[in-house]
């Protein structure tokens, strides 16, 4: 029995909560595919559009009602985690059913600890909630103590970093579920991003990319897979180019040297590869899978996806 790490992505979970209930039908039978056929299966995920839906829907109702609060961007994600692992535990739970297969399924509102002099506080990149002129973003800054910076010609957004995920907290708890044969998912949206000070942890307006995470939880866990989901069949070189190829298999050395030729965009496949090449350097008997959501099965097979190995 393999254990495996499957890291979906936000993107493809939907934008609205009646589409993501339904979309999750289809997820949760591609997860109980993996369950079914002998694996342990430990799930993360992103939350792009869905922590941005909740951090909108509070910024508009503060607008409207000044008695509303802004609510800050950890809480954002920690109602983010718990309302996607709502519906993914409810689609497996019932999938698992279906198939008369007796698992529990568990959603863990996890915090990842991240490093408070992490150069990506220096400089935060990451675009979240509306955009506003440049007048309403520096007045919105100087308020509430928010960094903003003008989004590609499109308005003025406030920014927050994406640091790097060094400990997972609950990661006894994750590990006590595994061991009990429960399936847990975790990490959800990379983690609630968490300092370590003083006087304990405490949130910080961070956002963690979720493969990194992921990538994190598949070595904390000792999986002997990192399967990362997307909405493409493989990795490629030379993307939307006439000359596109496909590829079946990365090795470390491989991948290093596309990545100095910029074959991956940043924000989109890089990160992803980047995220398999960490867990695959942790040893020989390490592999990771960049594949479609459909072909989860058959990947696991090394019938489908790019694998990346030492």
């Amino acid at each position: 029995m393999a254990r495996i790490v499957v890291a979906l992505g936000g993107n493809a979970l939907g934008n609205s909560p009646l589409e993501q209930q339904e979309i999750v039908k289809e997820t949760a039978k591609a997860m109980v595919d993996i369950i079914a056929s002998g694996q342990e299966l430990i799930i993360a995920h992103g939350n792009g559009p869905q922590v941005g839906m909740i951090n909108n829907a509070f910024e508009e109702a503060a607008k409207v009602n000044n008695k509303i609060p802004l609510m800050p961007f950890p809480e954002c994600g920690a109602m983010s985690q718990a309302y996607i692992g709502f519906h993914l535990q409810n689609a497996i739970l019932n999938e698992l059913t279906k198939r008369q297969i007796k698992k529990n399924v568990v959603t863990v509102v996890t915090q990842v600890e991240v490093d408070p002099k992490d150069p990506a506080f220096q400089n935060p990149t990451k675009p979240i909630g509306a955009f506003y002129s440049e007048q309403e973003a520096k007045a919105l800054a100087a308020k509430n103590n928010f960094t903003v910076k003008e989004d590609a010609g499109r308005g003025w957004r406030r920014v927050i970093a994406s640091p790097q995920p060094l400990k997972i907290v609950e990661k006894q708890i994750i590990e006590d579920l595994i061991a009990a044969g429960h399936i847990v998912i975790t990490v959800g949206g990379g983690g609630i991003p968490v300092i370590n000070s003083p006087d304990g942890l405490h949130g910080v307006p961070a956002v963690i990319d979720k493969d990194f995470a992921s990538a994190k939880l598949a070595e904390v866990v000792k999986a002997d897979y990192l399967m990362i989901l997307t909405a493409v069949p493989q990795v490629a070189i030379n993307y939307g180019k006439p000359e596109q190829k496909m590829l079946d298999h990365l090795t470390i050395a491989q991948a290093n040297e596309y990545i100095s030729q910029h074959q991956f965009a940043p924000g989109s496949m890089l990160p992803k590869v980047q995220a398999a090449m960490r867990f695959a350097q942790l040893g020989k008997d390490k592999t990771a899978i960049i594949a479609d959501l459909a072909q989860a099965k058959d990947a696991i097979a090394g019938k489908a996806g790019t694998t990346i190995k030492l």
